[in-house]
């Protein structure tokens, strides 16, 4: 099969699955359009076009179908297709259950010694009733007085806690970790020697949410770049019910390329009034090809059963089980978060 045949062939495939999978007509039609683009080139000026990397220059292409149009052009299965195919055939909630099923922790909940409503050890034993093999606990920063976040001294006295709980619950596991504030430059609301200490960490915008979008991407970005940093928490900060509460602008394509970059994991958080992010950035995130966090974010013991929700939004979004890493192991969960820090050691700020 010629090389621009074999493209259009993938980005027809794709247009097919999206329609199967009732995902939105503007998505069907971006490959559908990028398909009759590609048909109307000759063979010599898609080649010279994918060697300059001008594919994008062409109205109706865009990154992810250049990408898609490249990896045909190699005689690849594109990524993208892949992805569909792996769930071709099954309903979003096949592949909820399957991922839920898949996940074998929790990476963000909050205990009594911040906002929580229960203790530690209440919360661990209701996630090991729940299948999981750990929980990681992410009490809130010192910033957040609100929500009593833990001074340094108090996060040393809880990490002399959770040592003793540990050995009481093993083989469960309680994670060491914390939802750190972003502070308005992109710092970390926490002593760095602290946060080197921890598990995961779960870096969070809890103020100024309504900052302007350039200063918003900025500050969300120096965040990321950071080493100590493995999870972007509920990026846009909206809550969706009662009065609500608007999303945060900023530019989404930089910051989860900068997710991806990193290798910082976007969280899909599972709460009912937050669900973040929406959907539509979710694609976004998954099209960058960053890792996720499917979380509850739970305050109480019962929310801990919330993941279904976050699982039910990652497989409406074609988000891969292996791209998840609550789906890895607790040794290479903290292995993971280490080879980040330790790979990020040349780490400099977008």
């Amino acid at each position: 099969m010629p090389h621009d045949a074999r493209a259009v062939a993938a980005l027809r495939r794709i247009a097919f699955l999206l329609e199967l999978a009732k995902e939105p007509t503007y998505r069907v039609r971006a490959f559908r359009r990028a398909a009759d683009i590609v048909s109307a080139l000759t063979a010599d000026e898609l080649e010279w076009r994918i060697r300059e990397g001008s594919l994008q220059q062409l109205p109706g292409i865009g990154a992810v179908t250049a990408l898609a149009i490249v990896e045909a052009q190699r005689g690849e299965a594109p990524v993208y297709l892949r992805r569909l195919e792996s769930t071709e055939g099954r309903s979003v909630a096949d592949n909820a259950a399957a991922l839920r099923a898949a996940l074998r922790g929790d990476c963000h909940m909050h205990s009594d010694w911040s906002d929580g409503g229960s203790s530690i050890l209440e919360m661990a034993e209701a996630a090991r009733s729940l299948g999981h093999e750990y929980v990681a606990l992410t009490d809130h920063s010192p910033r957040l007085t609100v929500a009593r976040g833990l001074s340094a001294e108090r996060l040393r006295q809880q990490l002399e806690e959770v040592e003793q709980l540990n050995v009481g619950l093993a083989p469960f596991r309680i994670l060491t970790g914390i939802e750190v504030d972003i502070n308005e430059d992109g710092s970390l609301d926490q002593e760095d020697g602290l946060l080197d200490r921890l598990d995961i960490v779960v870096a969070s915008v809890h103020s100024k949410l309504r900052m302007p979008r350039e200063q918003m991407t900025e500050r969300m970005m120096t965040a990321v770049a950071n080493p100590l940093t493995n999870v972007l928490g509920h990026c846009t900060g909206r809550i969706v019910v009662g009065r609500g509460r608007p999303e945060s602008e900023f530019e989404a394509e930089a910051v989860f390329e900068a997710c991806r970059r990193f290798d910082v994991a976007v969280e899909i958080n599972s709460r009912p009034e937050r669900l973040d992010p929406p959907k539509r950035l979710l694609r976004l995130a998954v099209e960058a090809g960053c890792r996720f966090a499917i979380d509850t974010d739970a305050h109480a013991p019962g929310q801990l059963d919330w993941q279904i929700a976050g699982c039910e939004r990652a497989a409406a979004c074609s988000v891969a089980a292996d791209t998840v890493i609550n789906t890895l192991s607790a040794t290479n969960l903290v292995a993971w978060a280490d080879r980040s820090i330790e790979a990020s050691n040349s780490r400099t700020s977008p």
